[in-house]
């Protein structure tokens, strides 16, 4: 009885367990704090910045974080109170893979132009830096919209794979931190309608000129928002 009393003890109060091999908080995250541990849980939880936010990635735990943490926490039914700790950790285990990609979507997904992610308007790695970023924004569209799949129809593009497909020659998806989502499970507008809620600076659907077979959404420096048939 004492030996399982110990035992108990040193699970209480143990940091949150290895889950995978992509990332391990070791502490209790709040306001305050700061560090990779901080930016990394903001990759994580920057699709939930409330409507026409962008949540920083900047490895500071301030004000819009903690705001973020507790939008997260109440999509998924936990104890809203902004700080990240094991259940909120957990919970994040959960919805990722080894790779950090968020479990519903994958790099492949985001790049469908080469496997180097090389040739963009940024630096490769960059390139698949913002790709991840924008998974973990769609996994929280996705979640928003009852965990029904969407489709992701184009990704990163090189310089070449851009011009191949008529795409502009300031397009984000050079940036890979671009994605064109089709019509699925979803309808387009559907989808356009609620990624104002995510983090996307900007948003190109239905009505905007040759978007009306998909809706574009990307991290562009300041908000553009245009699908003018679905209201926005």
């Amino acid at each position: 009885m004492l030996l399982s009393s110990v035992v108990l003890g040193v699970l209480a109060t143990a940091g949150p367990a290895q889950a995978d091999a992509c990332y391990t908080w070791s502490r209790t995250l709040s306001q305050g704090a700061s560090g990779a541990d901080v930016t990394a849980l903001q990759i994580r939880v920057a699709g939930y910045p409330g409507y026409g936010g962008v949540l920083a990635i900047d490895g500071s735990y301030g004000p819009a974080t903690a705001a973020a943490v507790k939008r997260f926490q109440s999509a998924y039914g936990l104890a809203a109170d902004g700080v990240a700790g094991p259940a909120t950790f957990s919970k994040i285990y959960a919805l990722q893979d080894d790779d950090c990609t968020p479990a519903h979507f994958s790099y492949a997904e985001l790049n469908t132009c080469n496997t180097t992610w090389a040739g963009g308007a940024v630096s490769a790695a960059t390139a698949k830096s913002n790709a991840l970023r924008t998974m973990w924004k769609l996994e929280a569209l996705r979640h928003a919209l009852g965990d029904a799949p969407i489709r992701v129809t184009s990704g990163f593009r090189s310089t070449a794979c851009n011009a191949a497909v008529g795409g502009a020659s300031t397009s984000r998806h050079l940036y890979g931190d671009a994605a064109d989502l089709g019509a699925g499970s979803h309808s387009l507008c559907t989808m356009a309608q609620q990624a104002r809620n995510h983090g996307f600076n900007g948003i190109l659907g239905p009505g905007y000129p040759d978007h009306n077979d998909h809706t574009h959404v990307d991290h562009r420096p300041s908000r553009y928002w245009s699908a003018p048939n679905c209201g926005i």
